[in-house]
């Protein structure tokens, strides 16, 4: 059974953004927080208070509904997307389609930032915020 990435208890995050290296490391090999897939942020005016924002792996991503030369397009596994870079016209119009914000762009590449839901994270992650879950999809 397939698995996608879901926040498990927010209020565990301390902040320490080893979730969002991890991600840019393992598949931008940058050594950053800007090329993460996710975000975790302040509150703004509460102390100590995260969020954190990941794909939740939309059966039907309005994301690649939004994108009309079709380099964003639903996953081979059935949830989340896959970009095909070299269709990608930089409009941005996948990133505003995303009803929840979770999908991040690139300000360098003029790109978004797919999450490929491996889990990389939820290894760094020190506080289990994030799990990765099965998911049934029904072909």
């Amino acid at each position: 059974m397939a698995k996608r990435l879901a926040v498990k208890d927010r209020e565990r995050c301390i902040g320490c953004y080893s979730c969002m290296f991890a991600c840019s490391r393992t598949w931008h090999n940058a050594i950053g927080i800007e090329k993460s897939a996710m975000r975790v942020r302040n509150y703004p005016g509460v102390e100590g208070a995260f969020s954190v924002r990941v794909c939740i792996g939309c059966l039907k991503p309005e994301c690649a509904q939004a994108c009309s030369t079709g380099a964003l397009r639903l996953s081979k596994r059935g949830f989340g997307v896959e970009l095909e870079k070299e269709r990608c016209i930089h409009c941005g119009k996948c990133v505003k389609a995303c009803s929840i914000g979770s999908l991040q762009w690139d300000e360098e590449t003029k790109m978004p930032l797919v999450c490929h839901h491996c889990g990389v994270c939820v290894l760094f992650c020190p506080t289990n915020v994030l799990e990765m879950r099965e998911v049934k999809i029904n072909v």
